[in-house]
């Protein structure tokens, strides 16, 4: 019989950020990115039996994702991100009673929702508080009892029990689920093409390249990487998207091997109608016959607004869809389900206990069904090398998802913002994941693949913090 999860209370959490600027612009949705800042937060926790230890967690502040409103500014929306940051910090530290890692965020959670929608934050926005927060602690957690984040869930340090919170899991044995879970040593890397993303060097008007030692092209990217899985874009007009997956294919099926593709619509479509014409062209167009057949899934094609009011079934029969920016809540996904959705996203700035969560309820469903039909797939927010992409990393690999959208470090030159003593140290703690090219230090990507094995080390896949005194601390 497991033994009981540590109970813990949270002492202390402490709030830094660091600019990103980006050497690439990065189009998703309504917005064009050229920098942001990054979130990092570090959480003291204490043991009933008096041990602390402190633990962290980084995310990107992205802007207009989490929140759409065109009468926002980019700033608002950071702002946004660090009103729900506070809300947690304080339904964190102000509890008097001990609990185990899961249970401090159960118990909060409607109170984070709750005081966020005081404060005219979405869900979506309220949920990135308890993201950073949860991380935080459990790799302090993992840290004062010397395991990593795989063998911690496994065993369930966290102390997940979530029928009383989550009455659908009443009879489901989720200390079984979790033990069976088995982290994978390597990881395909699903390369983003944005909106603005050059396809071939044709592409790029006069005096634009960086010529930095870096991919700049599709072309150029798979040519560096190997890539042999992929996320593309989609605008929210048909004929221009097909025009623009015609110029992707022309790249990716001179590839020998096969390859695949996902597309993400990122709510650019105001109706189930307009996304099945979408499909009905892309299907219809010869140039794209091998891309088509290479595509796994569709992501969130509707707007929020809508997607989770129209009955999506015909066109999940044609690809399957999973929501993202609908996935605001913990019941968004059941109720999805309904609506003819078959996927979710796993996105480590939504939570990792609603990652956890929304895998078990696959394997229920599955179950139940019968069959492999519900799924989670695994996407990036401009995730930036270092603490962010690492746990990511390790959430996805746990998951059993056997690939993982990567954009951040594309937009960005490496390793080479971060002060050379932190770059040092993440390179020596993560060789397989990190690698010196010609003095930069960058992600490692070989055959399109991701070595994460330095990943199962003590804590939550981090073995080199970063350098707490070069950030900039937040109030």
């Amino acid at each position: 019989m497991r033994a009981p999860a540590p109970r813990l209370r949270v002492r202390e959490v402490r709030f830094f950020e660091r600019a990103v600027r980006l050497r690439l612009p990065f189009r998703f949705g309504v917005v064009t990115l050229t920098e942001a800042p990054q979130a990092f937060v570090r959480a003291r926790i204490a043991l009933e039996d008096g041990r602390e230890a402190w633990g962290a967690a980084a995310e990107m502040l992205a802007p207009k994702w989490f929140d759409k409103d065109p009468a926002l500014s980019n700033e608002d929306n950071v702002a946004q991100l660090w009103a729900a940051l506070r809300v947690a910090r304080e339904l964190y530290v102000e509890g008097r009673l001990a609990h185990t890692a899961f249970r401090l965020f159960e118990e909060t959670y409607h109170f984070q929702i709750a005081e966020c929608r005081r404060q005219r934050l979405n869900p979506l926005v309220a949920s990135y508080g308890p993201a950073l927060l949860d991380r935080a602690v459990l790799d302090a957690l993992c840290r004062l009892h010397g395991v990593s984040f795989y063998e911690a869930t496994r065993a369930n340090l966290a102390g997940m029990a979530p029928a009383e919170f989550l009455p659908e899991f009443a009879g489901f044995d989720f200390d079984g689920f979790l033990a069976a879970l088995r982290p994978a040593d390597t990881l395909h890397a699903r390369h983003t093409v944005g909106l603005v993303d050059p396809i071939t060097a044709a592409d790029q008007p006069p005096g634009s390249r960086l010529d930095d030692g870096l991919p700049e092209t599709l072309e150029e990217v798979v040519t560096a990487y190997g890539h042999t899985h992929f996320k593309l874009k989609v605008g929210g007009d048909a004929a221009a998207d097909v025009a623009r997956l015609t110029a992707i294919a022309g790249v990716l099926d001179r590839l020998a091997e096969p390859y695949v593709v996902t597309l993400d619509g990122n709510e650019q479509y105001h109706s189930v109608d307009e996304a099945l014409a979408l499909w009905g062209a892309i299907e219809a167009a010869p140039a794209l016959r091998r891309l088509a057949a290479s595509i796994l899934f569709i992501e969130q094609p509707i707007a929020r607004a809508q997607a989770l009011l129209d009955d999506v079934h015909a066109l999940s029969a044609a690809r399957p869809l999973i929501i993202d920016e609908s996935d605001a809540d913990l019941e968004a996904f059941p109720e999805a389900r309904v609506r003819g959705y078959r996927g979710v996203s796993s996105k480590a700035c939504k939570g990792l206990y609603k990652s956890l969560l929304n895998r078990a309820r696959c394997v229920r469903w599955n179950r139940e069904a019968g069959a492999e039909r519900y799924f989670m797939s695994a996407e990036d927010l401009t995730t930036q090398p270092g603490l962010a992409l690492q746990q990511d990393l390790a959430l996805v690999s746990l998951l059993g998802l056997a690939h993982v959208e990567r954009n951040g470090h594309h937009y960005v030159r490496g390793l080479a913002a971060l002060p050379p003593a932190e770059q040092r140290a993440l390179l020596a703690a993560h060789p397989d994941l990190y690698v010196d090219a010609g003095g930069l230090v960058r992600l490692r990507i070989a055959r399109g693949r991701l070595d994460i094995r330095s990943l199962a080390g003590p804590g939550f896949a981090c073995a080199a913090e970063p350098d707490w005194r070069t950030l900039r601390e937040i109030a």
